[in-house]
């Protein structure tokens, strides 16, 4: 959906932050996070992901970290995520570190140690590689936006205080799992004093609610070209994105009962074990 109505503190009217939001990078997709229908677009080849990061060397900004930018000067800044803490984490935050990259790691805290999610010592190993690690939820729920004020309040501070017990510092960066947003949501996580929180509204605008930063990101998918990549680090593309974006919102607003059935279907486990 469009950018919710509430408090907010645009951004200066020259920074731009084009983040780029990315799941799993596997050659075998058994072996690594959500093991659900859903999640086949999202898994790219390292074959695919490696001509990604080739584009991204043709933009004119280096990945950076959100809690190194000052988003209330004007600036362009091109930043780089990666959703649910899949086992396959690990070989992307290696691929990151050896072009001397930093990227962003959101953590669904609920499955860390299960069979194709990372481990604790593996979520330690993110942060000691300099990257910034942060809440995916807890649990996950796929339509959040649809839970209870109280309900994500619990998902942002469950996963938030785990991850600082953890790694021995405050989660100050989460990403919405599913990515709806609402007023709610947003205020939410500025509740529970997070401070950079992702979305999946392609919007190179950041806007602040509360003490919070909000930033859109363009999701990746696998059949994406990877010439598209090369557009959206160059800044290119990203009105069209968000128009398409707003346009798929008014659908699933006005058809909420046939949003949530095909939610429903994308997001069924294809076993029950996680271990």
């Amino acid at each position: 959906m469009g950018r919710p109505d509430g408090p907010r503190d645009a951004a200066p009217g020259g920074t731009r932050v084009a983040s780029l939001g990315y799941h799993e990078v596997t050659d075998t997709p058994r072996s690594t996070g959500f093991q659900r229908p859903g999640a086949a677009a999202f898994t790219l080849t390292p074959a695919t992901f490696a001509d990604h990061l080739a584009r991204v060397t043709t933009g004119p900004c280096c990945p950076a970290l959100v809690t190194g930018l000052d988003l209330d000067r004007p600036g362009r800044h091109l930043l780089l995520t990666f959703d649910d803490g899949g086992k396959s984490a690990l070989l992307v935050a290696d691929e990151l570190s050896r072009r001397g990259w930093r990227g962003h790691f959101f953590i669904v805290t609920g499955r860390v140690g299960n069979r194709t999610f990372l481990d604790w010592s593996e979520v330690r190993y993110l942060r000691q590689c300099g990257h910034v690690v942060g809440s995916h939820s807890h649990t996950h729920p796929d339509i959040f936006r649809e839970l209870s004020p109280a309900r994500m309040r619990e998902e942002w501070r469950i996963s938030g205080s785990l991850l600082a017990e953890r790694l021995g510092e405050p989660c100050v960066a989460a990403s919405v799992p599913g990515g709806e947003i609402s007023p709610a949501v947003l205020q939410s996580v500025a509740e529970v004093g997070m401070k950079f929180l992702f979305t999946v509204e392609p919007d190179l605008r950041p806007h602040r609610v509360g003490g919070c930063w909000v930033l859109g990101r363009c999701l990746i998918k696998n059949k994406m070209p990877p010439s598209r990549v090369g557009e959206l680090v160059q800044f290119r593309g990203w009105t069209r994105a968000l128009a398409i974006r707003r346009l798929k919102a008014i659908a699933r607003l006005s058809l909420p009962l046939l949003y949530r059935h095909l939610v429903a279907r994308r997001v069924r486990e294809f076993d029950s074990t996680h271990a």
